[in-house]
C-alpha cells in the first residue's frame, strides 16, 4: 500500500508527465541527441525532487511507475542504482551531492552501461570495490529506442547481490509502469473501435482477454511492493521478494505487451503507433538483469 504522501507524488509526477510527455515529446526525446529530454530531467530533479537524499527506494519507484507508464526515457532508473551503490559502499568522492545537484550516474557492468555516454558520473565494481570509471563509455545501438546504452572496454564485475536486487526492484517499477500503460491504452481502444457495429470492447471474448490483463498488471504491482517493503525494512527475505518481483513482472509485462499489439489490431505494427515501444520497453526491461529463469533459480537454492 502506498501512503498519502507517495499518492500525491504519483499524482504529482503523472500531472507534469501529461503535459511533457506525451507520445509527440517522447519520440522527440528519443531521437534527440541525448535522447531524452534534458529539460524534464531539470525539472524532476529540481522541482519533484527525485535525486534528493531523502528519495527513499519507495518513493523512487513510485516515480519511476509513471515514468513507466509514460514511456518517457529518463535516466532515473541508472541514477538511482549508483546512489543505492554509493549508500551501500561508501562515497569517498562527495558522488551523493554532484547526484542530488542533478548529475546523471550510471554503474556499469559487463553487458551495459545504462545511459553511459549521457552520464557525468559512471562508477563500475571492480574485484568487488566500487570505483568510478575514467574510461567514457561508447554508445551502443539499442533496440528500445527509449533507453540508452554503452559500453566499456575495461573488465567490470557484474552488480552485487545488494546492488543488484535494488536494481531489480526499480525496474520492476518501470515494468509495472509499463502494464499500465498497455492495459490503458488498450481498453481506450475497444471502447473507440467499432466492428458489427458494436464496440469490440463489448465483446465477451476481448473482455475476457483485458481482464486476464488487468490480474496480471494487479498481481505484477503487487510483487513489486512487496519487494519495495523488503528492501525498506531490511527484511531478511528483500532478496526472495527482488528475485519474485523480477521474474514475474518480466514475464507479465512481456505477456501484456504482446496483447496490447494483438488486441490493437493491424495499425500496432506501425511505426506510428505508441504499441510497438511498450513491446519494446518489455524487451528491453526484461533482459536487463537476467532472464526470469535465472531468478527463480535463485529461489530453489
Amino acid at each position: 500500500m502506498r501512503t498519502e504522501e507517495q499518492a500525491e507524488l504519483a499524482a504529482v509526477v503523472r500531472s507534469l508527465l501529461a503535459k511533457r510527455a506525451d507520445s509527440a515529446a517522447v519520440r522527440a526525446a528519443m531521437t534527440s541527441g541525448s535522447g531524452f529530454d534534458e529539460t524534464l530531467w531539470q525539472t524532476l530533479c529540481e522541482q519533484v525532487g527525485v535525486t534528493d537524499a531523502d528519495m527513499g527506494v519507495a518513493e523512487t519507484c513510485v516515480v519511476l511507475e509513471e515514468l513507466g507508464r509514460s514511456l518517457a526515457p529518463s535516466p532515473l532508473l541508472p541514477t538511482a542504482i549508483a546512489a543505492a551503490a554509493l549508500l551501500a559502499d561508501g562515497d569517498p568522492g562527495g558522488l551523493l551531492e554532484r547526484i542530488a545537484a542533478g548529475e546523471i550516474a550510471t554503474v556499469a557492468t559487463p553487458d551495459h552501461v545504462l545511459f553511459g555516454a549521457q552520464a557525468q558520473i559512471v562508477l563500475a565494481y571492480v574485484d568487488g570495490i566500487l570505483v568510478e570509471v575514467a574510461e567514457t563509455p561508447v554508445k551502443v545501438p539499442a533496440m528500445d529506442p527509449t533507453i540508452q546504452l554503452a559500453t566499456v572496454a575495461q573488465r567490470v564485475d557484474p552488480l552485487p547481490a545488494h546492488v543488484r536486487d535494488v536494481a531489480l526492484v526499480l525496474t520492476a517499477a518501470l515494468q509495472v509502469g509499463g502494464m499500465q500503460r498497455a492495459l490503458d491504452d488498450t481498453v481506450a481502444y475497444s471502447l473507440q473501435r467499432v466492428q458489427f457495429g458494436r464496440q469490440i470492447g463489448s465483446f465477451q471474448a476481448l473482455k475476457h482477454r483485458m481482464a486476464d490483463l488487468l490480474v496480471e498488471l494487479e498481481l505484477s504491482r503487487s510483487a513489486m511492493l512487496h519487494a519495495v517493503d523488503g528492501l525498506v525494512d531490511a527484511a531478511t527475505d528483500a532478496p526472495e521478494r527482488a528475485a519474485v518481483a523480477a521474474a514475474y513482472c518480466t514475464e507479465a509485462f512481456g505477456h501484456v505487451a504482446g496483447e496490447m499489439v494483438q488486441l490493437h489490431g493491424g495499425i500496432a505494427i506501425t511505426w506510428e503507433h505508441d504499441a510497438h515501444l511498450v513491446l519494446k520497453r518489455a524487451h528491453a526491461l526484461g533482459t536487463l538483469w537476467g532472464q526470469p529463469h535465472t531468478h527463480r533459480a535463485r529461489l530453489a537454492l
